[in-house]
């Protein structure tokens, strides 16, 4: 059996300009956030956030939200970056209610993982091309901020 092993490669800060409630669908409940600000800094990344990013977030019956985004990095070498990722959200009731709430929670008090990918043009940025990605999320007021690893 082979180890699982990563590499860390920066934090992903994401900030949420507002949301869209779609409603209850066959496939659960579905709200559009707008991710329109925030950054992708680390030792090997540094870039911000542009306008026009989305979270296709679903509510399954079995209380756990599925992130499912695509935003666009500007790197600081003025190239984009595409990022899209797909994961779950999970907590207690009540740790869920005070996310609603735009409550500050403890990083341990929920569970929020995700699968990234990437996509760019950028010659100093090409690896990450070749790459998957995990987030280990937590929620801050306005935010959702993740630690992001690449699988090696």
């Amino acid at each position: 059996m082979q180890e699982l092993k990563s590499s860390y490669i920066g934090e992903l800060k994401i900030g949420v300009a507002g949301s869209y409630m779609l409603g209850k669908s066959p496939l659960g409940t579905r709200r559009l956030d707008r991710l329109d600000f925030g950054h992708f800094k680390g030792p090997r990344i540094s870039g911000e956030i542009m306008p026009g990013g989305v979270d296709l977030l679903l509510g399954g019956s079995d209380d756990a939200l599925r992130p499912d985004v695509r935003l666009i990095v500007k790197l600081d070498d003025e190239h984009p970056l595409l990022i899209q990722y797909r994961g779950v959200r999970h907590a207690s009731a009540e740790v869920m209610a005070q996310i609603a709430r735009g409550e500050a929670v403890a990083p341990d008090s929920h569970y929020l993982r995700t699968s990234m990918v990437f996509e760019t043009g950028s010659a100093r940025y090409d690896w990450l091309n070749r790459i998957v990605g995990v987030g280990v999320g937590r929620r801050e007021p306005g935010f959702a901020v993740y630690d992001v690893y690449e699988i090696l």
